[in-house]
């Protein structure tokens, strides 16, 4: 099973989208809120290039936020992804 970690604000409509695509798919993951956070928002910037949530890591990878994880899912690379 992939190690999925999914960053995440208390205020964000995406990361309900994101996480209940994982939960549809039985996906197991680790949610990290960063709301309060802003040591751990500014490395997911750095590590990702991105300041927008959710951020999506499968296997260490980022993968995106909400839309490149259904993007993902509607091409078939999701599964792939998470069986690795």
């Amino acid at each position: 099973m992939a190690d999925v970690k999914v960053y995440v604000t208390s205020y964000c409509a995406y990361c309900v989208r994101a996480k209940g695509l994982l939960n549809r798919k039985r996906v197991a993951f680790t949610e990290i809120d960063v709301t309060r956070d802003p040591e751990r928002r500014r490395w997911l910037v750095e590590a990702t290039g991105q300041t927008t949530v959710p951020q999506i890591f499968i296997n260490g990878r980022s993968v995106g936020g909400c839309d490149e994880l259904y993007a993902l899912e509607r091409a078939g690379e999701l599964d792939r992804l998470l069986a690795s």
